[in-house]
């Protein structure tokens, strides 16, 4: 019988990533390279602010158009009906366009039916875009699971003026999600646990994360400004690198911990429903560095730079003011379930310490609120 090695360290990653303004321009010529009759994924939304160029592109490269319009939520049930309308058309590559939604549905149809798959964000809202897995939600938006993939996508193509023309919300989501890359990678270091690429860490993935945060501190005010006026800066296009390609490497080949575990808790309790990923992962960090007994001032400056972002730094903001014990315990149980995280942290955790830890985010971000004359939380209506 032969042993597998304990420590063996891997670094998986897109096979292309293309980034900048007008890119989606080139979109035709890239998935030309894959494929002869790619499928395009999108929902209404997003086929109307994209078509006509994706059209235009895609004739140019002498590509046929089709559109798929995706149904809302990224269901186990809605990627096998994209898989059956990919094998109806005798599709050979798949292409995910808006935020993380559709594009984890096309990984999963693409990975049902053996095609490669194109990932072409419209925000910069998550790092969902890099990566060989989807999260799985269930029809009413709860955490499901998460679904691994052999292999990443072809392609990953950003267009930041596609990405500064949306909402600034989108890219102060990506930021939070972005942020917790590091404060995750650097817990799982550690402890040596494995990453979400099937192995031990690599150099590699924590520089990337740790690139990724440091780009953050120095870019996302700056780039959250830009983007309210729907301009493309340097720091703009820093960010959208942070958010997505940094992020996305550095999350799958450096690994998550508690702050994507308690995002998941939170899904699990319908009060943060209509909250995105990254606001609810951004309340996830600050948990982590609470349960880990950070030193005040980091978790304080933690703090502040993300309400100055944009992002929730209290419970009540994502809809949990007041919220009774059992509340938070459901939320707790959830982010503790033995498939999850948060049991990469480098000591055990019980469900009894994430409940109070997610009410001392609550005391903390309004500690930290008050001594520098931020405003008060807005509570979240979901």
């Amino acid at each position: 019988m032969t042993e597998t090695p304990a420590a063996l360290r891997t670094m998986i990653s897109p096979g292309r990533y293309v980034q900048g303004r007008g890119a989606l321009q080139s979109l035709g010529a890239n998935v030309a390279k894959l494929g002869n009759r790619p499928v395009v994924l999108a929902d209404d939304i997003v086929r109307e602010l994209t078509e006509t160029t994706i059209t235009k592109s895609f004739g140019e490269a002498g590509l046929p158009v089709v559109f798929e319009r995706f149904n809302g939520v990224p269901t186990a049930a809605e990627s096998r009906r994209v898989a059956e309308v990919l094998r109806e058309q005798g599709a050979d590559a798949i292409v995910g366009v808006g935020g993380g939604a559709p594009i984890d549905t096309a990984k999963a149809a693409g990975d049902d039916t053996g095609l490669p798959t194109v990932s072409v964000p419209t925000v910069a809202s998550t790092d969902a875009p890099c990566s060989a897995l989807s999260v799985v939600y269930t029809a009413e938006g709860a955490f499901e699971a998460y679904r691994f993939y052999d292999r990443n996508p072809a392609l990953v193509l950003v267009d930041t003026q596609l990405a500064a023309n949306a909402p600034a919300r989108f890219l102060v989501a990506g930021i939070g999600d972005a942020l917790a890359t590091w404060i995750e990678a650097r817990a799982v270091e550690q402890s040596n646990a494995a990453t979400m690429a099937g192995g031990q860490a690599t150099g590699a993935g924590r520089a990337l994360a740790k690139l990724s945060w440091d780009i953050l501190w120095e870019s996302a005010l700056p780039a959250v400004h830009a983007v309210q006026s729907n301009l493309v800066t340097p720091a703009v296009e820093a960010v959208v690198e942070a958010n997505t390609l940094l992020s996305g490497l550095g999350f799958e080949s450096g690994g998550l911990a508690a702050a994507h575990a308690v995002h998941d808790g939170l899904t699990a309790v319908e009060h943060t429903h209509g909250l995105a990923h990254g606001q609810k992962v951004n309340i996830g960090s600050i948990t982590q560095l609470i349960l880990e007994g950070r030193p005040t001032a980091e978790i304080n400056d933690f703090v502040e730079f993300t309400t100055r972002v944009g992002l929730p730094t209290t419970l009540t903001e994502v809809g949990l003011a007041g919220a009774e014990d059992s509340v938070l315990r459901t939320v707790a149980e959830a982010a503790t379930d033995p498939a999850e995280t948060i049991h990469n942290l480098p000591f055990p955790v019980t469900v009894t310490e994430v409940v109070d830890a997610l009410k001392a985010v609550e005391v903390t971000g309004r500690a930290v609120r008050a001594d520098k004359g931020l405003p008060e939380p807005v509570a979240h209506q979901h």
